[in-house]
């Protein structure tokens, strides 16, 4: 079964799931709405479509492998007015016309998504069109721009979603770092076992519903790079 392979990778990503007014969330890896929303925009389905291919996207299985989980971090904003409320100026003094909000993101985080479907041709047109996208690509928020293309050579393989997700790390070794020989991956699951995720689209994206998924994590080996080999 064939599988479409996406790198995620930027300064800064947020994939929340349970976003309420002015605390915005992040889960610790890509949502299956963000990355179908993602496709979404490189195939240009406007956001108020529930097309046949919107559909048939989220019914893809994904996977998410954690090249570099990245750091938990807090963005505080200000916006907008509201009478009751008042926020700190940078002189000390409190202002009464903006209001205060709590924006988490993940920092300097790297993931291969998967997502496995019997429909070739449609895995296909979107790794077409991630590489010359109809509208910009952000990685949870517009502002969020990724560092490196998503669009991946070789991007759709022949191969189920777990081993299509062993193929060699994204990721560069730091200092005092070396290459990891296996990542974890979490993996939809088909059998309703594993953590409960709020984030399976059922409706186009202006109409904001979603249902309920499972996913499990495991450790999966990696592929060697082709100069990786004993010499």
């Amino acid at each position: 079964m064939p599988t479409l392979l996406l790198r995620l990778s930027g300064p800064m990503q947020s994939w929340g799931t349970t976003s309420r007014f002015d605390q915005r969330d992040t889960g610790k890896e890509p949502s299956k709405s963000g990355v179908i929303g993602l496709l979404a925009a490189s195939l240009g389905i406007d956001r108020e479509a529930w097309n046949e291919d919107l559909q048939a996207l989220a019914t893809l299985t994904m996977g998410v492998r954690h090249d570099r989980s990245g750091v938990l971090k807090r963005d505080y904003q200000t916006a907008g007015c509201a009478t009751t409320d008042r926020i700190k100026r940078a002189d000390g003094t409190l202002s009464e016309d903006g209001v205060t909000s709590q924006r988490y993101y993940l920092a300097d985080a790297v993931y291969l998504v998967g997502l496995e479907g019997t429909d070739r041709g449609l895995l296909e047109r979107a790794h077409a069109a991630l590489l010359n996208p109809v509208w910009p690509l952000a990685l949870g928020r517009k502002s969020y721009v990724p560092a490196e293309p998503v669009w991946l050579e070789g991007g759709v393989v022949d191969a189920p979603l777990r081993s299509a997700l062993r193929r060699p790390w994204l990721g560069t070794p730091r200092r005092h770092e070396t290459a990891p020989t296996q990542l974890l991956v979490s993996l939809e699951s088909q059998d309703g076992s594993g953590a409960l995720r709020m984030d399976q689209p059922l409706s186009s994206f202006a109409e904001r519903r979603f249902g309920a998924r499972y996913v499990r994590s495991e450790w999966v080996a990696l592929e060697l790079e082709p100069n990786d080999g004993a010499a």
